[in-house]
């Protein structure tokens, strides 16, 4: 009979990988360990995202290459502060809950939005403004409009400057309207809600107001949806402007 091959054990591993196997798994429950006591910083984290996504153009937030027909005004970008950061987590949560006990999430929204010059909050008219007038006799409207004037008041930092701009859609208001068209409604819309603001506090030396009327839709006025986003009040957020840098920036120009 043929004599049977007899099966070779396997060589063990090398002593040394044994070794090294021990130490690469110390080290990992070692950084693990590091981590685990370590304290995160949200607002660097926030910041780094936030310049990724300006620098690659694709993360939410990213610098848009098409120039937006929104952009109306060219000021001077906000400085993203704590103070700041601070001021927009609280406008949010008053937007949340206005939201949530008054709109049940059907209809216009009002929406907190960031712009290349600053942020703003939008105020769709439907639910501020009854047709074709600018008085605000909604208590759940001007209950928001007071409360966001209390954060203005306590949170905002005193180199913001705020614009409250009135939109309309390009339907003439109708006949019994006190105003004889859009211009005329949208400026007043505008001037109501900075009323309310002054009177709630916030200081006038911050605040502006102006009228676009129906030349800046943000939606199409041929369907009944599209002209309700159109007609809005938006308060925006910018910071102050150095006035000797632009009047250097204008005598340069003479020049």
């Amino acid at each position: 009979m043929a004599k049977k091959c007899k099966c070779e054990c396997p060589e063990c591993m090398p002593e040394w990988l044994a070794t090294f196997g021990d130490l690469m798994s110390l080290l990992l429950c070692f950084f693990v360990l590091l981590l685990s006591m370590s304290t995160m910083d949200a607002k660097k984290v926030k910041e780094a995202i936030g310049s990724l996504a300006g620098a690659l153009s694709v993360l939410e937030g990213g610098t848009q290459t098409e120039v937006s027909r929104n952009r109306i005004q060219k000021a001077t970008p906000i400085e993203r502060t704590d103070e700041t950061a601070q001021t927009v987590n609280r406008l949010s949560r008053a937007i949340a809950e206005f939201k949530q006990f008054t709109q049940g999430g059907k209809g216009p929204q009002i929406t907190l939005e960031e712009g290349e010059e600053g942020f703003y909050i939008r105020l769709p008219a439907d639910i501020t403004f009854a047709p074709g007038s600018a008085q605000i006799n909604n208590q759940d409207s001007l209950l928001f409009l007071k409360r966001i004037a209390i954060i203005i008041k306590e949170y905002l930092p005193k180199n913001i400057d705020i614009q409250v701009r009135g939109y309309t859609d390009n339907q003439p208001p109708p006949k019994n309207s006190p105003y004889r068209d859009n211009w005329e409604l949208s400026a007043a819309r505008a001037l109501a809600v900075l009323k309310i603001l002054i009177k709630d506090g916030v200081n006038p030396k911050q605040l502006s107001a102006a009228a676009y009327g129906p030349y800046h839709p943000i939606a199409s006025n041929n369907t009944p949806e599209g002209r309700a986003k159109n007609r809005r009040v938006e308060i925006w957020f910018f910071a102050k402007k150095d006035k000797e840098k632009i009047k250097q920036s204008v005598l340069d120009k003479v020049k």
